[in-house]
């Protein structure tokens, strides 16, 4: 009987580690989408703050009306 308990725990602990590889990947696929949709995102307002820049303030930085028009309407994956 202790030979059968023994082949019973191996058997659990072997698909318990397969489902913490599975649940690890699966946690670094979502959290390597969320890091990347949160940069697609910050991209995109700092475009849409180029537009609401004033003359002075695109001066600046170095950024021609035209530019920052330019810039401002790409979209956010690119």
């Amino acid at each position: 009987m202790d030979t059968i308990e023994t082949i019973s725990y191996a058997r659990l602990g072997a698909r318990t580690s397969g489902q913490r590889t599975y649940v690890s990947r699966l946690v670094l696929v979502v959290s390597s989408l969320a890091s990347r949709i949160g940069n697609l995102l910050e991209r995109r307002r700092s475009r849409l703050a180029l537009l609401e820049m004033t003359d002075d303030q695109l001066k600046d930085i170095g950024v021609s009306r035209c530019d920052a028009h330019r810039e401002g309407l790409r979209p956010f994956w690119d």
